[in-house]
């Protein structure tokens, strides 16, 4: 039921939180967990703070990046506690539940989180389609990355117990999750899309490459929004190259 939802924790400092994840996820039926450069793993630690969820733990993927943990995913909904300089679309943790379920039924679907000290960097995030902000007290906002991984994950069991009884979401999904005739390019995919891009943006004179300023990021959010399938995508990669070559042959002209 579960099988395409991962649950991906980056540079986790404390291995106690890493089997905290571990357990908190087994409890409401996720097991595919993948760790990014974390401080220690595996661990005595980790195993103890797993109690009944070691399994999980053992078949735990280890990666370098967060890119190589998301590249076949269709969805990845990233958490944050923070406000951003450059507003992403936000869910709260009941909308991420039935995301997540709606897409995993034909996609991957990574939900992440970040480092307990800072979270996750506005890099990270921005290779997210969505983030995720669980609402907690004023006077102390402090969710331990174990905690936020338990709130989602049983969010994520309700979305798929709900769908089971014929209970549909109250909240309408946004257009880019409504059913699709051609396949959604995963993020792998469109990391050598936004490349593409801005190669051409920059060789068409349009982006100095040395003053960006906020474009690349509020690119990256447009295409997010709209979540590119294979024949979309693969006509906009045709019009950056056409945009090259056009590029090209006025720079020829030009020494010529």
């Amino acid at each position: 039921m579960f099988s395409n939802i991962r649950i991906v924790l980056v540079n986790t400092s404390l291995s106690a939180n890493i089997g905290s994840a571990a357990r908190a996820m087994k409890t409401m039926g996720l097991r595919q967990l993948v760790l990014v450069d974390p401080r220690i793993f595996p661990s005595s630690e980790a195993t103890a703070l797993a109690a009944g969820a070691s399994d999980v733990l053992a078949n735990a993927k280890v990666v370098a990046t967060l890119e190589e943990a998301i590249a076949d995913c269709s969805l990845v909904i990233g958490a944050s506690a923070r406000s951003r300089t450059i507003p992403w679309p936000l869910l709260d943790a009941r909308e991420t539940g039935e995301l997540a379920r709606l897409e995993s039924e034909r996609h991957p679907v990574a939900i992440v989180f970040g480092r307990e000290d800072r979270g996750l960097t506005n890099e990270e995030l921005h290779l997210c389609q969505y983030h995720v902000s669980i609402p907690s007290d004023e006077e102390y906002g402090v969710l331990n990355v174990a905690s936020a991984v338990q709130v989602i994950a049983y969010e994520v069991r309700m979305a798929h117990l709900m769908a089971e009884k014929g209970v549909v979401a109250q909240k309408t999904m946004p257009l880019a999750h409504a059913p699709w005739d051609e396949d959604i390019v995963p993020v792998s995919d469109m990391e050598q899309f936004f490349t593409h891009f801005e190669a051409a943006l920059v060789e068409s004179g349009f982006l100095d490459p040395n003053n960006p300023r906020q474009m690349p990021a509020r690119v990256r959010r447009m295409f997010s929004r709209l979540r590119l399938d294979r024949l979309e995508y693969n006509l906009w990669r045709g019009i950056f190259s056409r945009m090259q070559a056009m590029a090209s042959e006025i720079t020829q002209l030009k020494k010529g």
